[in-house]
């Protein structure tokens, strides 16, 4: 009998032992070492890819986030979402209007899951073609896929190339910029693909409009 009761608390005492070495190894030091490696070597990354201007975060490079005009009644949690104008507006986000999610201001991301067949997503596809064609003032037939398809984070912070040339005309129109000077800041702004072959050119949607604010500014 008692030899039982001592193995057991010998047993005991081993587990605990090895719960609070492994506790300290791979709660604390580990963390830490993983930590301070990333703040040293990718610093940018590690605390978010956060993107500054005048010395204030103004959001991450890695994030889409919309652009819109106040709303009307800013206690209407119902009103529809009305971009502005001024700026360059990111691609659709599958975030979908819900008790969690809205669009680009969620908790979490995630694809809208609709199938390819799916009567939703084509009705949705179609809307999203004319509002983008009437308030860009392009023909729907030249209205690029990012700009009706979104993507599957749904948060995605890029859009085409294509897409930010459509958009100039418009942006440059209501800021009361030269055409030329605008289309400029997309192709500025246009990044290739990286390593030379992985993915597509893109254009990061916060950086070209924090580009564009400081030319209106002069």
């Amino acid at each position: 009998m008692n030899n039982t009761v001592g193995n057991t608390a010998r047993l005991a005492g081993a587990g605990l032992r090895a719960l609070l070495v492994l506790t300290l190894i791979c709660g604390v030091i580990h963390p830490l070492l993983i930590t301070g490696v990333a703040q040293v070597l990718f610093h940018d990354k590690a605390d978010g890819s956060e993107v500054t201007k005048d010395g204030r975060v103004v959001g991450s490079a890695l994030y889409g986030q919309t652009f819109d005009l106040p709303k009307k009644d800013p206690q209407d949690a119902e009103e529809a979402p009305r971009p502005d104008p001024k700026w360059f507006q990111p691609r659709p986000s599958a975030a979908g209007p819900n008790t969690v999610n809205t669009q680009y201001s969620i908790l979490l991301s995630g694809a809208s899951n609709l199938a390819a067949d799916s009567t939703v997503l084509k009705d949705t596809v179609t809307e999203r073609r004319t509002a983008y064609a009437e308030f860009n003032g392009v023909e729907k037939t030249r209205v690029p896929v990012d700009a009706l398809t979104a993507s599957a984070s749904g948060i995605d912070p890029d859009i085409s190339p294509e897409n930010a040339r459509l958009q100039a005309a418009r942006v440059a129109r209501t800021n009361h910029l030269d055409e030329g000077r605008v289309e400029q800041l997309v192709k500025d702004h246009t990044d290739g693909r990286t390593a030379g072959f992985l993915g597509e050119p893109h254009v990061n949607v916060l950086r070209l409009n924090i580009a564009l604010r400081d030319l209106t500014r002069h």
